[in-house]
């Protein structure tokens, strides 16, 4: 073999990137490949990283990393054809340390993160792409293959952070073949207005940043939408069933266009240059898709691993995939110097993850998924409390006003959703989120 490693992770995400710092600061030779010619060029997300996985490994990265702003309100909205209704919080707290959460772009976090590993000794190789694993007499995984002139790379172990298609978990074995169900479709546009404009619009001192998640908006199509602030940009999107999408006529940029123009999100975005749009595949099954994390020389972590929860209430990935890469390299690292990487000697990387807290909420949050992309969840519930409160503060004289469980009842008539439904739906959302 042309070069040979302790470990090579394939993938400069949030999880590679982790990963390869991990093994390096455990003294460990380590190759980071990245098929984009820097990392975070082939990235795209919708704007929120949730860093506190970073207080204990890089402490100052509030300062450090390429932030746009801290959120400081969350809106969470529900979306009709022709109406909406929000819930808005804020809170000065999430804008001072330790911070609750911060926007950023993949392309400039990214990069950052891959340094830190760098820093610390791993070696990054851009535009370079892992094509397979390679394998002894008893089917160990013993490193990659790679698109370049004699590019097999040996390895103790090989860390797979290669987003959510899992090539490489899938020709380990690991994981299984793709359900469509298990996916959703996300795509964003990056929106330019003047950092001015940007708090005026949505009532933010410097530095403060918003992010609003949204259910419904999306048409014929079962999906919802977000929202965030940067620092001189917006990145909206939509994020859409796969099925759902399939079933439909309708092109995903028209989806989004229709959010954009939804009279609640127009004025929000109205005159923003777009400078990007992309579209990226998320895995939202949650525990359900979840390959084997762990074989004979290989490991799998972050969207590979299927690590995106989808919970309604919560919206995360990032902070999944740096505490799965991590505790990927953490593992390995501690398997390389016990000279045993088979699935047994791996077995530490699982074990982090059930006690900290990736698999503890994917565990305790399973049917989240399930609930949350239901058609009742997506379509009905929406225009059902959103009729609620139209009829709620309309002004009826000189008629009396009906009482609020008749209005109730009225509104859940019209949406098309009975008390045998809201009782099964009330029992589901209790056992997942009780």
């Amino acid at each position: 073999m042309a070069e040979r490693f302790d470990a090579v992770v394939v993938g400069a995400g949030p999880a590679g990137s982790m990963a390869a710092l991990q093994l390096a600061r455990a003294g460990r030779s380590v190759c980071l490949l990245e098929r984009g010619p820097f990392p975070g060029s082939k990235n795209l997300y919708g704007g929120v990283v949730y860093a506190r996985v970073l207080d204990g490994i890089l402490p100052r990265w509030a300062e450090e990393a390429p932030l746009e702003r801290f959120v400081t309100r969350r809106v969470t909205m529900v979306l009709t054809a022709t109406q909406s209704l929000a819930v808005d919080f804020r809170s000065s707290a999430w804008g001072e340390a330790p911070y609750n959460g911060a926007t950023a772009l993949r392309p400039e976090f990214d990069a950052w993160l891959a340094a830190q590993a760098e820093a610390e000794g791993a070696v990054l190789v851009c535009s370079t792409t892992a094509t397979g694993l390679l394998v002894d007499a008893s089917g160990a995984v013993v490193g990659v293959r790679t698109d370049r002139p004699g590019g097999e790379i040996g390895a103790g172990v090989v860390v797979a952070c290669d987003g959510v298609n899992a090539l490489l978990a899938k020709e380990a074995g690991l994981a299984e073949a793709p359900d469509p169900s298990h996916y959703t479709l996300g795509v964003k546009q990056v929106l330019r207005l003047p950092e001015a404009e940007i708090e005026r619009r949505f009532g933010l001192a410097p530095g403060e940043g918003a992010d609003f998640e949204i259910l419904g908006g999306t048409g014929e199509v079962p999906g919802g939408g977000f929202l965030y602030t940067n620092r001189d940009t917006l990145s909206v999107g939509v994020v859409l069933s796969l099925d759902g999408l399939s079933r439909s006529a309708v092109r995903p940029e028209e989806v989004l266009a229709g959010l954009t123009a939804h009279p609640a999100i127009a004025p929000l975005v109205d005159g923003g240059e777009v400078v990007e749009f992309g579209a990226h595949l998320i895995p939202e099954a949650g525990l359900e898709m979840m390959p084997r994390l762990a074989g004979d020389g290989i490991l799998v972590a972050g969207d590979a691993a299927g690590m995106c929860l989808a919970a309604g209430i919560w919206l995360e990935g990032v902070n999944f995939a740096m505490a799965s890469g991590s505790a990927a390299g953490e593992a390995a690292a501690e398997a390389l110097v016990a000279g045993d990487t088979t699935r047994r000697g791996l077995a530490g990387y699982e074990a982090r993850l059930s006690s900290g807290f990736v698999l503890a909420d994917h565990r305790r949050l399973r049917h989240a998924p399930g609930l949350v992309l239901s058609e009742r969840v997506q379509r009905r519930y929406p225009e059902m409390v959103c009729n609620l409160v139209e009829e709620l503060f309309t002004v009826r004289n000189p008629a009396p006003k009906p009482g609020v469980v008749q209005m109730a009842r009225r509104a859940a008539r019209r949406s098309g959703v009975g008390l045998g439904d809201l009782l099964r739906d009330g029992w589901r959302a209790w056992r997942t989120f009780g």
